[in-house]
């Protein structure tokens, strides 16, 4: 009887700890959007967690018609597909030839694929704006992308390197006697048993870009190269923050990110799962 009062006591600490967790991590959220969907005349009101209706659309009307937030938008969705394009063909290749090839100094390599992660970005924007103005490419959309890649890279091929180490190459063997060729052994077994992998790396790639704002500030000086969180930035204003807009652009921002997660929670899932394990 002991037994069962402790376990039912520790069901309910359990339950109750991870209840208030999840109300302290969306409440920020569930805030950003019920302020986006109040008039503006509500806002500096009484603030209140319940919606007051009708709910309003009038921060996104003005968001949309008195800011470049399509322009920002279409430039920050070009930055984030072109980033995880790169870096999911560039790091499967290169962690593909690592773990299947033998090289001098491969270990050395993949030890030192997150050292990137040890500067702060502001750090690396800095001599990368030196080096796009030198060879012409300042304020263009390619070296935001290219300065997001220095960060997506390593990440994608630490990652895809647990992938293919842990995978038999017996399986590929079997592939080519049965009439593959290496490149179809690869594609035909290797890629789907890595899809897991694949969402993994393409998710935290879109994640990095689609969020940054260190890179996108230094690289680009032009309104109409801007991305959404520079774009949003610029909404702050001195004397005049209209918050209504900020809320509603912030809840576009997360928008994306949230239907990704809900479609492709299954296989990040288990893409971490078992980048912890086998690598």
């Amino acid at each position: 009887m002991m037994a069962r009062s402790r376990s039912l006591g520790s069901r309910i600490g359990l339950w109750s700890g991870l209840t208030l967790l999840t109300v302290w991590s969306f409440l920020p959220i569930y805030w950003m959007i019920l302020s986006s969907l109040r008039a503006p005349s509500e806002l500096f009101r009484d603030p209140s967690l319940v919606p007051s209706w009708p709910l309003s659309l009038d921060s996104y009307r003005q968001l949309l018609e008195s800011t470049d937030y399509l322009t920002q938008f279409a430039n920050s969705v070009i930055v984030a597909l072109c980033v995880v394009a790169i870096t999911l063909v560039i790091s499967i290749i290169v962690a593909y030839t690592i773990t299947r090839y033998r090289m001098r100094g491969k270990s050395l390599l993949i030890s030192s694929m997150l050292y990137a992660y040890m500067f702060p970005p502001l750090l690396l924007a800095i001599p990368l704006l030196s080096i796009f103005a030198s060879v012409g490419l300042s304020d263009t959309l390619l070296a935001v992308i290219i300065a997001h890649c220095t960060l997506t890279l390593p990440l994608g091929i630490w990652l895809f390197w647990g992938f293919f180490k842990s995978m038999p190459f017996e399986l590929e063997e079997a592939a080519m006697v049965d009439g593959c060729t290496r490149i179809g052994a690869f594609v035909a077994v290797v890629l789907p048993l890595s899809l897991p992998g694949i969402v993994t790396v393409a998710i935290f790639s879109f994640l990095l870009s689609w969020t940054d704002y260190i890179f996108a500030f230094v690289l680009l000086s032009s309104d109409e190269q801007k991305t959404l969180p520079v774009g949003l930035a610029s909404i702050l204003g001195t004397f005049d923050v209209r918050w209504g807009e900020v809320m509603a652009g912030a809840a576009l921002i997360a928008l994306p990110l949230f239907v990704m997660f809900v479609f492709l929670s299954r296989y990040f899932i288990q893409g971490l799962a078992a980048g912890a394990t086998k690598g």
